[in-house]
């Protein structure tokens, strides 16, 4: 039997779970950090987007063209997303799934996200940077960290009033 490779995060947002998971779905550009440590594309007009719901996808798009993150898996609004995730050099029928939890907490939403799968790519795969399973997970978890980080600072930031 393999053990189950998963990189865990939380964050806790001041918000309902209704509007933490619009933050998390309609500004994923926002919070998702550019630059090459966050994207695969390293074009500064790069965008990353989830299109539809429950069977939509994420993308990431630049002007080179569009990119398939992974197709949405479980659409849930305010309470749980799925979807699969697969880096640019992974080879085709390499996936990871990720999942997100929106739990209602004292104050607003504790946001849990746990990317796993990461058992199912050799032991020598690139996206592994030549770390054992522990460091390797680590930095993930730290990956995952800043943008959990970012989407605290959006979801943080006044909304506009119209009066």
């Amino acid at each position: 039997m393999t053990t189950p490779q998963t990189a865990r995060v939380t964050t806790f947002l001041t918000l309902e779970p209704q509007v933490a998971f619009e933050v998390f779905t309609e500004e994923t550009n926002l919070w998702w950090r550019k630059g090459p440590r966050f994207r695969g594309s390293h074009a500064p007009d790069s965008v990353v987007r989830f299109e539809g719901g429950a069977g939509g996808r994420l993308v990431e798009e630049d002007s080179e063209g569009v990119f398939e993150i992974g197709r949405v898996l479980s659409w849930v609004p305010g309470a749980h997303l799925r979807f699969e995730w697969r880096g640019r050099n992974f080879a085709p029928g390499e996936l990871t799934e990720v999942e997100v939890r929106f739990e209602s907490a004292e104050g607003g939403t504790r946001v849990v996200l746990e990317h796993r799968g990461w058992e199912s790519l050799r032991p020598d795969h690139p996206v592994r940077h030549g770390q054992d399973v522990a460091a390797f997970l680590a930095m993930m978890g730290m990956w995952w960290a800043g943008l959990t980080t970012a989407l605290r600072t959006v979801a943080s930031r006044p909304t506009p009033r119209v009066e």
